[in-house]
Formats: C-alpha cells, sequence, structure tokens
C-alpha cells in the first residue's frame, strides 16, 4: 500500500527542509529527486502557496507528485498582487477586484468548491474575500455578497 505524504510548499520553490525533508527522510526516498520533480511540476505557480501529494511505494521506493489548486486566498491575493490578507478585513483592505476577477477564480477553484452553479461558487469566492480583506468593484465584499443574493449580477453569473 502506497503512502502519502500532503504538504503546502511555495510554487517552484520547495526546499528539501521542513515541511518535506523530516517527512520524506523516515520514507527512504530521494528527498532531492522529489523536491526537484515537485518545484518542476509547481513552476507555474510561483509566488503562491501550493497543495502537493507526494505518493510513495515503501516496497519500490518510487514516488508520484499530484499538484492541487492552490487555495483561494492565495488565487485572489496574486490577482491584487498582494503578499498577504488584510490582519483587520473589517476595517482595512489590502486590495479591490472586479466581479470579472472574482469569476475567473471561481471558474480555477471550479471542482473544488461546493456551489452547485456559478453563482453560489462566486458566493463562496466572494467569502474568501471578506475574511482577506477585500473589496469588489470598489464596494464592501459583505455589500457584494448581499447583492449577488438579491440578484443584482445574475446577469453576468447566469453562464
Amino acid at each position: 500500500m502506497a503512502d502519502t505524504i500532503e504538504v503546502l510548499v511555495d510554487g517552484g520553490k520547495a526546499t528539501p527542509g521542513p515541511p518535506l525533508g523530516p517527512a520524506l527522510g523516515p520514507m527512504g526516498v530521494n528527498v532531492v529527486q522529489v523536491v526537484a520533480k515537485i518545484n518542476e511540476k509547481t513552476k507555474s505557480f510561483e509566488g503562491m502557496k501550493v497543495p502537493v501529494k507526494v505518493i510513495i511505494d515503501p516496497k519500490t521506493k518510487s514516488f508520484d507528485i499530484k499538484v492541487g489548486t492552490p487555495p483561494t486566498s492565495q488565487l485572489l491575493l496574486k490577482e491584487i498582487g498582494a503578499e498577504k490578507g488584510s490582519g483587520t478585513p473589517n476595517k482595512s483592505k489590502v486590495g479591490d477586484l472586479s466581479l470579472d476577477q472574482i469569476i475567473k477564480v471561481a471558474n480555477m477553484k471550479s471542482d473544488s468548491l461546493m456551489g452547485k452553479d456559478l453563482k453560489k461558487k462566486v458566493l463562496e469566492v466572494v467569502g474568501v474575500c471578506v475574511s482577506t480583506g477585500i473589496s469588489i468593484e470598489g464596494k464592501d465584499a459583505k455589500v457584494m455578497q448581499k447583492e449577488i443574493r438579491e440578484g443584482k449580477w445574475d446577469a453576468k453569473l447566469s453562464a
């Protein structure tokens, strides 16, 4: 039976240090090869945290790398060009996004969001904007949630 290690790494910049090295060392695999493969596969997500699964066959010491999509908050922060969210999201904002950018992120995360249609998925992404301190179309994210629920943006979200 294969062993699986799940870690969150910086895209294209994984290192043999923690958390990867200590997790991989006891498995008996070549840590340098695993790190090189992870960096190769996550290169396109540079500057973002990326969830990675390392699946190891304990008998042959062979491994496979599966790369997930970065967390929604990381995709949003990349869209506005900020490194981290607001420490006080109800008082200070780190940036402003258009609804089109929110829809783009919702489509990127489509497989992992629970909403059954685009409107529900966009509401999930707007919820992350509330906790990250990002305004949308110049409005507070909570105001935007209310407008989306009331159907004000249905023309744009009915795709």
